[in-house]
Parts: structure tokens; sequence; C-alpha cells
């Protein structure tokens, strides 16, 4: 499959390319998660590590054209958990990332871990491969809200997953989940309180929400109603403002020097080279900008990964979808971006949403001037209203 389309020609064009990351994608978990929409697999028996890594090292080959020449910021290993692989087998794909692209000498490179005593002990040989900042999926240390979402983990695992992270790693973040099934408050309080007590300096709190094609779909939890919910959030931003931990994006929080730099690179529409089993992409040449996805099934990418045909869909992104891919992306951050940023990132001049941030500014979504757009406080509560402003064609006019 040739990785770049034929034939298409596109008036726009990229002075500098964005910074460029890698996500690598490793799809099996001890269980599928209720209210997970990722692609991730539960490891039933054996999974076959070793092919998948040499997956993975031609899918990357195969690659390269696309990315020759340009630095890479950011690795990241999502899942599925990451975890689960040997530390030898992460220590391989990260030789050979860097046999074949040229990182930045201070690479941010994560790895996605669960809770668990059997991955605890690896956490030091995870950083001596190469690791060096830690995401730890601990979601609830209650017992009836772990049991509620599918965990295979209980509160003292992840106590012990987060203080052996913070023992190895100068860089941990830990994912936690509000508005769960039955949870008061103070319960949600509680969580808070357990990793802030554990000196947690980077958090990912975000509200459990119901997506399609999930078990909770199908059998939906009770789960508190939209005053409850907004409550819990109050609770939860106001106690990580008193920690000092600075809300810089909707469900994400962090000390000083602390923030995740592969996320922002999304956030600011940057690049991001994806490859494992339905990793998806997005990638930038001076003339178009393109996106790609990797087969989803683990077995079909692994044997079309080793046949140089791991990608299974790729497209150029039109205009309007750039523009309302970039306000995605950028209307997250608390603080906003440079206006600049969206002709240096789309190659659009600004001029293409000009009407589109004159409405979404008149609904008290946006503040803007010359230099910076940002979203208000009333903007990032209805962040989802706020950015379909920027569709090409909406289906009605959204707003809170």
């Amino acid at each position: 499959m040739s990785l770049l389309p034929i034939g298409f020609i596109a008036p726009r064009r990229l002075a500098v390319l964005p910074p460029l990351a890698l996500y690598i994608h490793i799809p099996w978990c001890v269980r599928k998660c209720p209210y997970c929409d990722f692609n991730s697999h539960e490891a039933r028996g054996t999974t076959p590590e070793d092919r998948y890594v040499d997956a993975l090292i031609a899918d990357l080959e195969s690659a390269l054209p696309s990315v020759w020449g340009r630095r890479t910021v950011t690795v990241f290993f999502g899942g599925g958990t990451p975890s689960l692989f040997a530390p030898r087998s992460i220590e391989t794909v990260l030789d050979a990332v860097r046999a074949r692209l040229s990182l930045d000498a201070d690479v941010e490179i994560t790895l996605e871990a669960n809770p668990g005593t059997f991955e605890v002990e690896k956490f030091r040989a995870f950083r001596d491969a190469g690791v060096n900042r830690l995401s730890i999926g601990v979601q609830s240390f209650q017992p009836d809200s772990l049991r509620a979402l599918g965990r295979v983990h209980d509160g003292d695992e992840a106590r012990a997953a987060i203080e052996g992270a913070l023992r190895w790693f100068g860089r941990v973040n830990v994912d936690l989940m509000y508005a769960l099934p039955e949870q008061t408050p103070e319960a949600a309080l509680a969580d808070l309180e357990t990793a802030l007590a554990l000196g947690v300096r980077h958090l990912s709190a975000y509200q459990l929400t119901v997506e399609p094609n999930t078990y909770f779909h199908r059998y939906p939890p009770k789960l508190p109603d939209e005053d409850a919910s907004e409550r819990i959030e109050q609770v939860v931003h106001d106690r990580l403002a008193a920690a000092g931990l600075e809300r810089y994006e909707i469900s994400a929080f962090a000390a000083p020097g602390h923030r995740a730099r592969h996320n922002l690179n999304y956030w600011t529409f940057g690049d991001y080279l994806g490859i494992g089993a339905g990793a998806h992409g997005k990638l930038s040449l001076p003339d178009r900008i393109f996106r790609q996805v990797r087969h989803r099934q683990p077995q079909h990418y692994i044997d079309t990964a080793l046949a140089g045909e791991a990608v299974s869909e790729q497209h150029d992104v039109a205009d309007d979808e750039l523009a309302f891919e970039f306000m995605l992306n950028a209307l997250r951050l608390v603080d906003g971006v440079a206006v600049r940023s969206f002709t240096e990132r789309t190659g659009l001049p600004l001029s293409h949403i000009g009407a589109k941030l004159d409405a979404a500014e008149a609904r008290g979504l946006l503040l803007r001037d010359h230099r910076w757009l940002q979203p208000t406080p009333l903007g990032l509560r209805f962040h989802n209203d706020l950015v379909q402003m920027f569709l090409s064609d909406p289906a009605a006019p959204p707003g809170p």
C-alpha cells in the first residue's frame, strides 16, 4: 500500500512541519473494562508477544518514508495494558525506535500501566529499558467503585503501584474517574486525597461517560444525575487547585514542570505516527495532511505488518475537517492557543473560520484577540457545544 495519496493537489502549504510524536499501541489487557471503547482485547492464554514486537518494528520500518528526517519529541506506549509486556520487549522496541528515528535529547517516553503487584516489580526494569514517565490507570481506590468499573485491582494494589512508580520515575500520572455509579462527592474527594497524600503531581481526572460499543452502553449503570455530577466535578476541581495542581486541559491537572508533553502535542495539533493494532496517526507534508489507521485485530495486524501492509485506511484531511479538528483539540486547553498556530498547523488562513469564531465569542464560549484564542469557563464546561460550532455544517445551532 502506498503511504501517500496519488493525484491530490492542495492549495495550502505548511511553512514548517509540526512536532512529531510516536504512539505505540499494545492491545492486550487482563480484562476488558465495561466502559472501555479502545481497541483492547482480553489476554486469553499466551499472547504472541515476540511476534507482536517484530510486527511493531516492521510497521515502523515501513512508515519511515512518511517521517524521514524529522525529530521525535515524545514516545507513548498505550493500550490495552502495555505493562503486561516484559521489560525486555519494551526495550527491544525502544532500541528499534532509536535506531530508526531521531529522538530529542530529553524525549518523554511514557508507558501506561495498571496496578498489580506483578507489574510493580517490573517498574524499575521499565525505567532501565528507557521509559521515563509512567501513567497508572487507578480510576478509584474504593472497593465498591472498583467492582462497578470491572477493575481487577484493589485499593491496596493501587497505592502500592503509585508508591512503586514514584520510587523509580520522576514523572508519574494517575488516572482517576469521578461521577461513578452511586458515587458521592465525599467518595470522589477520598480518592483524590489518597492520590495526593502519596505525592502524585499529575492527575487525569475525568467524568465517567457511557460510550457506544461498550458493555455499559448495552447495560447502563446507575450514574449520578447531571446536578450531582456537577457537584462532584466542582469538588474535584477545587481540591486539585488547592493542592497546587493546575488545570491545564479539560481533564488534566499538573504541578509546574509535570505537564504531559505527549498529550500537549495532540492538543496543539502536532503530528503523531501511530503503530500497533488499530493505531491512528496524523501526519503532515508541506502540501497535505493525512490520517492513517492500522488493522485492528491483533493477529491480522501482525500478519499485515510483517508483510509491510499494516495500514488499513488512509485519507487526506479536507480543509473543513482540518479546521474542526484543530479547534476540537486546541479548545481543550484551559489557556487556549496562539492565533498564529491555526495557520501554522493547518495551512489555512484564520478567515476560514472567522464567522464561526465570531459566533462562538458572541455566545460567551470563546475569548480572543489578535494573538490568542481561549475557551471561557463556560466554553470548557460545554466543550462539545463549542467545538460543534466549527463543523462545516452543524445540524443545529449548539449552545448551553
